[in-house]
């Protein structure tokens, strides 16, 4: 596996101005450092950032307090949105992510389905606006791993058109060499 720390492939920075973003608070973790004079405590906070219509991000804050660490977390993840390709309210094909130990598998579903997901998956995908789709969560159950696990295969899906093109590209190379 590649560095798991560039979980999303680079990608056109999306306008989150003119848009309507709901974010979703996953998992708050309280993190204590033992000092001298007691213990200090920090908080961790996963939020998902989406429109509902596509674009979805994910970000990880951390402050002193639960509301700085909730923020932190909305404004990184607004500022790393990505497109997800979605064919009707669905996905356009089968994808099994891995981040660290965590495994998603997400499955394109036939209309009248629903999400079927849980957690941090199903955070996920309300955010980006697919309605339905067949999910697992596979090996370690970690919030923080299984929605960046479900990022990074959201970010892997490719729409028919962009497959075809690309397969268009490739051939004509190979006839320009041939």
């Amino acid at each position: 596996m590649s560095n798991p720390r560039k979980y999303i492939a680079k990608k056109e920075r999306i306008d989150t101005t003119e848009m309507e973003v709901t974010e979703k608070v996953v998992f708050i973790n309280r993190v204590a450092k033992v000092m001298k004079g007691g213990r200090r405590f920090h908080f961790t906070a996963v939020v998902v950032a989406g429109d509902g219509d596509g674009h979805v991000g994910v970000a990880l804050g951390k402050a002193r307090e639960v509301p700085e660490a909730i923020r932190k977390a909305s404004t990184i993840a607004r500022k790393h949105m990505i497109r997800v390709p979605m064919i009707g309210s669905t996905v356009p094909h089968p994808v099994l992510a891995h981040f660290g130990a965590s495994r998603v598998l997400i499955k394109p579903a036939a209309a009248g389905t629903g999400l079927i997901a849980g957690g941090g998956v199903r955070a996920v995908l309300e955010g980006a606006g697919v309605k339905d789709v067949v999910t697992k969560s596979l090996g370690s159950k970690n919030p923080v791993n299984v929605v960046k696990a479900t990022m990074l295969g959201l970010s892997e899906l490719r729409s028919p058109d962009e497959a075809l093109a690309r397969r268009r590209a490739v051939s004509a190379e190979a006839s320009i060499d041939g």
